[in-house]
């Protein structure tokens, strides 16, 4: 095997556990609330937990990453995660729940930031680029689905409240894995070598200069508001489907990996079709088509109650048909960032990966957060139905974003602020 194939697999690899454990805040939130007898708001902490450290990962450490090395950054990532995982497994605590998300936080912030940039340093050609990048997002979902049937069978198997914690003992091996591959996985990285920004800002000045390109704005807040509707879905789906379904808490659980299976399709199949059609009518169409499944879908959840044999031949219709608005979600997020980062130089990619994890991690924060304060106080269908409004404002942003990408005027600019 190559050195290029293996490291591709390595990155492949590390950014599929890193989505598994960041997607898993659903899973954890539902099981803090049935053993640790805690409210939905004060378990929606653990989303703040996890973005805001990687808000601060990516804002402090994201210029600083190709001086220390972007393999190794992955490598201290796959090892930090896998410590916490172990802690988390035997301290039984909400607080070392929270504490582990932080870790997660911070180890997804510096290594998306490190994947990103390895993709551009593997395939620098924009086709290239495009199909690495949806294939390692698509991947990550992968990564994501595994985890909810892993937590799940834990889950299912939990005869004491704390056997489904044994699942992080598996995450630990996996990690452990991943940080050995990458140990014997060179990776050429002279392009993006220090002495090729030495003469640059700081590095928080650096993304902060990328603000003054309007590509940028635009790209951000496009980023922000998909970020926000993709996890105040998937964060509180299985608790929708336990508390408004009334399926069984193990099964709220897999029924949530229709969502998380969407996505991965969807990405995956997004990487063949965007070599056919141009982005932007396929991004529109995939907005349309998800506005259109939440108005059919959720006025079908009303007046469901619970029955204590249902089973997944019993299930409302709704338990299957919502998450499939995942396979049009799915292509938005890996084409944008792809279009971006193919518009700027080499060097510039870790600033903007650092300013997209950012302006990520906040919309994923704030929209789980208003996700469930409206759920607690009005009704899981009212805090899903407000998914329209941001979806709006995506359509309007996409447009804006392709308008500008297409003068080219900030590609020059980007190689002289």
């Amino acid at each position: 095997m190559g050195v290029r194939a293996r490291a591709t697999i390595a990155l492949i690899l590390t950014y599929a556990v890193l989505g598994l454990l960041m997607n898993s805040v659903g899973v954890v939130i539902l099981q803090s609330i049935r053993h640790y007898a805690i409210t939905k708001t004060h378990a929606s902490s653990l989303e703040a937990c996890k973005d805001l450290s990687v808000v601060a990962a990516s804002f402090l450490l994201a210029t600083r990453l190709p001086a220390f090395g972007f393999r190794r950054a992955l490598i201290a990532v796959m090892l930090i995660v896998g410590a916490g995982a172990l802690l988390m497994s035997v301290a039984n605590a909400f607080w070392a729940t929270q504490l582990f998300f932080v870790l997660t936080g911070v180890c997804f912030g510096s290594g998306k930031v490190a994947t990103y940039a390895s993709i551009g340093l593997l395939r620098p050609d924009r086709a290239g680029h495009a199909s690495l990048t949806g294939l390692v997002e698509g991947v990550f979902m992968v990564g994501v689905l595994i985890g909810v049937w892993m937590f799940s069978w834990f889950i299912g198997a939990d005869s004491t409240g704390t056997d489904w914690l044994r699942v992080y003992w598996v995450i630990a091996a996996i990690c452990a894995v991943t940080a050995g591959l990458w140990a014997i996985t060179p990776l050429d990285e002279s392009r993006a070598a220090p002495e090729s920004v030495a003469a640059q800002a700081p590095g928080w000045r650096q993304m902060l200069r990328l603000l003054v390109l309007p590509t940028a704005i635009a790209f951000l807040v496009s980023i922000f508001l998909y970020v926000l509707i993709e996890q105040s879905i998937g964060t509180w789906l299985p608790t929708f489907n336990n508390e408004i379904l009334h399926l069984p808490p193990e099964m709220s659980v897999q029924a949530s990996s229709i969502f998380v299976a969407s996505l991965a399709i969807g990405r995956l199949g997004a990487s063949a079709l965007l070599r056919r059609v141009a982005w932007l009518p396929l991004m529109l169409g995939c907005i349309v088509c998800i506005a259109a499944l939440v108005l059919v879908t959720l006025p079908t959840t009303r007046g469901l109650t619970l029955r204590p044999d249902v089973d997944w031949f019993d299930a409302p219709v709704a338990a299957y048909v919502f998450p499939l608005i995942g396979v049009f979600m799915a292509p938005i997020y890996p084409t944008l960032c792809s279009v971006m980062l193919t518009s700027l130089p080499q060097e510039r990619h870790a600033a903007m990966v650092g300013l997209m994890v950012i302006f990520s991690a906040l919309g994923g924060t704030i929209g789980s957060f208003l996700t469930g304060m409206i759920f607690q106080h009005l009704s899981g269908q009212n805090a899903f139905y407000m998914t329209l409004l941001p979806l709006a404002l995506i359509a309007l942003a996409l447009v804006r974003f392709n308008r500008m990408i297409d003068r080219g005027e900030d590609a020059a600019k980007a190689s002289t602020i």
